[in-house]
């Protein structure tokens, strides 16, 4: 298949378990936890089996890795990627704010992906070298050239409240060098506004493969960037990211070392 093939397959697939989604919500649900905060819904579950069971009736000899399930582990060069409900706590929470994320690589080579919001119909989707797409309409990353007109998207892991590395001390430093911060609960979203150029730049600590892998092609390919903290390559097996039109990233890095050094004792 051509990369655009895999693209077209994780767009339907997505795109089908987005409406299982909407379908469900408004509704009573049933909430598990997984830690003190961390929940799952049983509409999570449905999707992940609606994905994979996808997958597997196409793909049976394909690995698939994906966030409620035990990673498929297979001897192809091809595994999938996936998020069956990026923003479960918002969706619990009959907050707007939630997606589905599939995305394939070869070999550890991102392919394709699509990121699907149910509620807006909104469909992200890009494939390697062939650009990226919103409901089928090319996009790119913002203009914006300076930090202080930057809209920045960030997020906080389940452990803020126990962990040092809490992005407390980075969230502080950017609210005061930005225009504005928005942290909506969903990075897979969060990547794709920045590709459409709703956000400037995007910071986060402690994410899975499953939060970017879709999400970091569909920005690649609209122009974007993404490092980790540091500066250094960024993947999606890395758990902290710095992303960015390309046009603020230095003065992001900028603004993240003074964090650190503030932190410093």
């Amino acid at each position: 298949m051509e990369n655009r093939d895999w693209r077209d397959f994780a767009e339907d697939v997505a795109r089908g378990a987005g409406e299982i989604l909407r379908r469900n919500y408004g509704k009573r649900q049933s909430i598990h936890y997984k830690g003190e905060i961390n929940l799952v819904t049983d509409v999570d579950r449905q999707s992940e089996e609606y994905i994979i069971g996808r997958i597997r009736s196409s793909f049976p000899d394909h690995g698939i890795l994906s966030e409620e399930s035990s990673e498929l582990v297979s001897p192809s060069p091809y595994r999938w990627l996936i998020d069956p409900l990026d923003g479960t706590t918002n969706y619990a929470h009959n907050y707007p704010c939630f997606c589905v994320s599939v995305a394939i690589e070869r070999n550890g080579e991102l392919l394709a992906g699509a990121v699907f919001d149910p509620l807006l119909s909104e469909s992200f989707t890009a494939s390697a070298a062939a650009g990226a797409f919103l409901n089928g309409e090319r996009i790119t990353v913002s203009p914006v050239g300076e930090l202080r007109r930057s809209l920045l998207a960030t997020g906080f892991a389940y452990d803020v409240n126990q962990a040092s590395d809490n992005n407390l001390d980075f969230f502080r430093e950017f609210v005061f060098t930005g225009q504005a911060i928005r942290r909506d609960g969903s990075a897979a979203l969060d990547l794709c506004y920045l590709a459409c150029g709703r956000f400037d730049g995007f910071w986060e600590l402690k994410l899975k493969p499953w939060d970017t892998a879709a999400g970091l092609l569909i920005l690649r390919e609209a122009g974007g960037w993404a490092t980790r903290l540091d500066g250094s390559p960024y993947d999606i097996h890395q758990p902290d990211i710095l992303a960015s039109n390309g046009r603020i990233h230095e003065q992001m890095m900028a603004v993240v070392r003074r964090a650190l050094e503030s932190d410093a004792p």
